[in-house]
This record gives structure tokens, sequence and C-alpha cells, in this order.
């Protein structure tokens, strides 16, 4: 925070609670017994903004100066009357205090869409918002260029919207799909789940099936994190039904996440319900349980979504986010990096389909000999990719018209849009619907890898698929326990460091580990003579009507494809230790 001494004094931004009463005193030391003219608000963080309704009512005759959207934000923070004494600005737009010029421009996602930086013409200073900055700022002797890099990477506007989703499309089809057709392929020529799949069609002596016990790890430990994530759902489904979230502000809605997350029982009886019901669902059997009920619940899902699309892009303000979102900017790209964009895609398409861990290859053992597996592994990739797709034309544009940060991962699903909600007429029912449809896209999840856990049961063990369900209800229950009690009981624990915990540990030895060295093993099994082979493969693939494997991908698959999946493995084990 700043103050321009001038004909008309300004204050630049105020500052974080925490430091309120030395800013204030400071504040009064430097004005003694004058009056500010105005005060610039940059950003409405609160680690910028927390003190705005504060200073306002110390100089009533203050105006405050913003641009329409941070205007639109302030009663999301304050309540305090700003009539009379909002200025407005534009893009480009100058305001005179005497012997200064202030020049503002707009800086939409940096890093949210309100903010604005501001010139100062006479001396030449710009204010930068959260533009320029770094992690740990206050750590003083620390190398400042390697921290500053990392948080205009992390924080600014990342990849270029629409560039990003191009780049990550294109891995998609390159990356994703032939790892998904040789899955499919193994699990319909073995007819079993990944717990005997290598056994029956791997070459005498060899020891393909020791993977075995890498894809059941991978679906267990999957389970363990997610049974608790799809129990948030189902919480905050209720929560919006019964009007929880209404008239609370920012810090409030935030405020109910963390409460959530302290409260172990709680989270544990709607991970069992998570857990009971989706069992239940795969103990009806496939055809009369996972089938039946899974298609209407994607046929529901897909019509929440398109509802919820069509009403977040008609917002009044929406355009923006659509721009942000469907607009390529590909000079972000070339800022970020390219080649950690690159990579970012690559993961993401990789990560996306859940391949490496035997849990396509246990509906691929499914399908029936008509249907060629290329052509259905394209319908899968595009059914994911449309998911993917609409869900963000519900974020962006709602995010944007309402100004709120679209952030990412759990802030994202459990404080950012519970805030948009509550700004949105009829927000309540829209807010019930959007984590009914996540309740669903979860619990097909969930559904999917329970199916694959009981055929390991069934083909290791011979048992009925009733036993397997109850015994694995207890073993799922128990084992989800440590990522309920990472965020209260045991969040001394941080594997990775401050901020981490449990269910970052799980996700990491899934995500970065399991996925990548699993799919690099399907690949290796389906293309060397030391595993089932190319020829084999290629077999099953193309058995049945429809799109056929490209028999000129053989070179990719066999010798690039594995080398971009180690790729991909090494950065990750190195973004998160090094």
């Amino acid at each position: 925070s700043y103050v321009i001494m001038d004909d008309k004094i300004t204050i630049m931004d105020t500052v974080d609670q925490r430091a309120t009463e030395e800013w204030i005193a400071n504040v009064k030391n430097v004005l003694k017994d004058k009056t500010p003219a105005y005060l610039v608000v940059s950003h409405m963080e609160p680690d910028h903004a927390a003190n705005i309704q504060k200073i306002a009512e110390m100089y009533p005759e203050m105006k405050i100066i913003g641009n329409a959207k941070t205007f639109s934000m302030m009663p999301q923070f304050f309540d305090f009357d700003l009539s009379n004494r909002s200025v407005v600005v534009k893009e480009g737009e100058e305001i005179s205090l005497g012997a200064h010029t202030l020049q503002f421009f707009m800086a939409p996602m940096v890093h949210w869409p309100e903010v604005m930086v501001t010139y100062e013409k006479s001396e030449k200073i710009l204010f930068s918002a959260d533009g320029f900055g770094k992690f740990g700022a206050l750590s003083v002797e620390a190398d400042w260029a390697c921290e500053a890099r990392r948080y205009y990477f992390n924080i600014v506007g990342k990849y270029g919207g629409a560039a990003f989703v191009l780049i990550y499309l294109a891995f998609l089809l390159i990356l994703g799909l032939p790892i998904m057709v040789m899955e499919f392929s193994v699990g319909r020529a073995s007819k079993v789940s990944a717990a005997l799949s290598f056994d029956r069609l791997e070459p005498k002596g060899t020891k393909w099936h020791w993977y075995k016990y890498g894809a059941m790890a991978g679906n267990y430990l999957l389970m363990m994190f997610y049974t608790t994530i799809a129990g948030w759902m189902v919480q905050y489904f209720i929560k919006m039904m019964t009007g929880e979230f209404e008239g609370k502000d920012t810090a409030a809605v935030a405020g109910v996440f963390s409460d959530m997350l302290a409260k172990p029982g709680t989270m544990t009886f709607f991970m069992i319900i998570v857990v009971v019901g989706c069992f239940a669902i795969c103990g009806m059997g496939l055809q009369n349980g996972v089938e039946k009920i899974t298609k209407v619940m994607m046929l529901l899902l897909l019509a929440l979504m398109l509802i919820l699309a069509v009403r977040s892009v008609t917002l009044d303000g929406a355009s923006e986010g659509l721009h942000f979102y469907l607009a390529p900017d590909f000079h972000k790209v070339v800022e970020y990096g390219l080649f950690d964009t690159i990579f970012a895609a690559m993961g993401q398409a990789f990560f996306t389909l859940s391949l490496g861990i035997g849990a396509i290859a246990i509906f691929g053992s499914y399908i029936d000999k008509s249907h060629s597996l290329t052509g259905e592994a394209v319908l899968v990739t595009l059914l994911d990719t449309f998911v993917a797709l609409i869900a963000g034309l519900i974020i962006f544009p709602s995010c944007f018209a309402y100004g709120v940060d679209p952030g990412e991962g759990p802030s994202l699903i459990f404080i950012t849009l519970p805030n948009v909600f509550n700004s949105m007429a009829g927000g309540r029912i829209w807010g019930a619907l959007f984590f009914l449809f996540m309740i669903f896209a979860a619990a097909s999840t969930v559904i999917a890898v329970f199916e694959n856990i009981l055929s390991f049961a069934i083909d290791l063990t011979g048992c009925s698929r009733k036993k397997a369900v109850i015994v694995n209800i207890v073993v799922v229950a128990v084992l989800s326990m440590p990522c309920v009690l990472g965020f209260n009981v045991w969040s001394g624990f941080m594997p990775f460091g401050k901020g981490s915990g449990i269910l970052d540990l799980e996700d990491f030895l899934v995500s970065n580990n399991l996925l990548p060295l699993g799919s690099l093993i399907y690949l290796l099994f389906c293309t060397s003579r030391y595993g089932w082979g190319w020829k084999n493969f290629l077999k099953e693939a193309d058995t049945g009507e429809g799109l056929k494997f490209p028999k000129w991908a053989k070179f990719y698959v066999s010798y690039i494809l594995p080398v971009i999946v180690l790729i991909i493995f090494a950065l990750g084990i190195k973004d998160k230790f090094f």
C-alpha cells in the first residue's frame, strides 16, 4: 500500500487484515490531519483489499476508484454505502491529482477478473497489483528471480486459455487414445480384469503378471481419496438445497469448507454413504446394476451440464469468460514457456482418462467382438472431452460474470462456485443442480473403479459377487480413513511440506507413479516381442466393425510414445521434489 501526497492525496490499495493496526497507524502518521481524496482499488483479493471498509469509514469524504467489476465484487466482501463515492474508470482513462497523473489499464486474470494496474505518468511508476511479486516475499535473503518466475507462472493467467485447450486436445489424440486402445485390447482378449489378464496373455516364463499388484494398488489408492471427495459433493448438495450459503460473504463461504474438513465424523459418514451406495449398485450385477444405473446417471449428467452451461453463457458479463476460455492466446503460451505448457497439456491428456491401472481394461473385457476397439476408444475420448469442455463453459463465464477468481482444485468447486451461486438469481437451485451433476460425475467414476475392484476379487479367489461386495465395503471404508483424518486429526502429517496432506500423498502415488508407469507397461506389453506383441494386439484391436488402429503407427507407439510417457513420469517427480 502506498500514499501519493499531492493536491488530491491518494491511497493506493489497502493491506491484509493481519496488518490492519500497523497499516492504519502508518496512514495516520503520514496524513496527519489531512483527508485523502481517493482510494485506488487495484485488486479485491483480501490480502490487498481487506481494509477498504475500515479506511472508507475513517474518511467518509474519500472517493473510491475502481473499474466496473471492482464495484460489482465489493458488496460480496463489504457492507457499506458506496453511493456517490464510486469513481468508475475505464481502459486508458486518466485522473489528475495535481503534479501526478494516474492512468488505468485493465489486467483481468492477473489473477482475478477485476484486476487493473495504475501508471503514474510523471514519475513513471507502475502500481502493478498482482502482476509482479514472489512466493515468500518476506524471505528477503532467498533468491528472488526463481520464486518471482514461479509466482508469475502459477498466478498470472497461465497457459493462455483456449491455446492450452487446443494443445491438450492434440495430446489427448496422440497420447491417450493409443494407450486406451491397448488397455481395451488386453481386457477383451483375456476376458478378465488386470488381476489375471497378463497371466493369460504373456509368453510362457515371463513376468508381466507381476504388474497385477500395481494395477490393484492403483485402483484401491484412487478410491482411498476419491470416495472422500465424492462425500464432499453429497454434503454440498445438501447444503445448497437447505440454503446454508444464503446471506454468507466470501469469507463465510470459505469457512463452511474449512468447518467441514475439521469434522472427521461427518466426513466419515458421507464417505461411507458413497462406498455403500456405489458398491450396492455394483452388487446388482453388471447389466442390472452398473450398466443400467450408470447409463441413467450419464444421461442426467449431460442434461444437467447443458442446462447449467446455457445458464452460464447467458449471464450478463459472461462474454469475457467465454473469450478467455475459447479465444486462444498463444502469447501467454510463449510467456509461460512452450515446453512447460506442452508438458502440462500432456499430463492433463494422460491423467484425465485414468490410464495404466486396468480401469479401462476391465470394460474392454465386456466389449463384444462386433466392434473395433479403436472406434470404442474414440467414442470414450470424445465423451470425456465433451464433458470437460462443457464444464469449462459452466465455470468460466459465470466466474467472470460475477467477478470471482476461478481458481483451481478444491477451492474452485467448494469456495469459488458457491460464491458465484450466492450472487446469482435463483442461485440456491442452480447450485443444487450443479452439485447434483458433480455427484453423478463422481459416482460414475467410483462405480467404474469399484467394478474393477470386485473383478479383482472374483478373478483371484472365485468368490461370489455378493461376498466380494461385502468384504470390499469394509476394506475401502477402512482404507479411506487416512484421507478423512488427514484434514483434522492427522493434519500434522505433511509429506511434501507445509500445506500438503495425506490426500496429496495418495494422489501423487496414483497420478505421478502408477498411471504413467502402468501405461508404459501396457505399451511395452502390446508392442514388444517379449510381451503379447504387436501382431496379437493389432488383431484384437481391429476385430469387429469400425475404425481400425493405423498400422503405420507401430514405430510411434513402440519407440516414441514410451519415451514420452517416461518423460511425463520423470518431470512429475522433478516438479514434486526439485
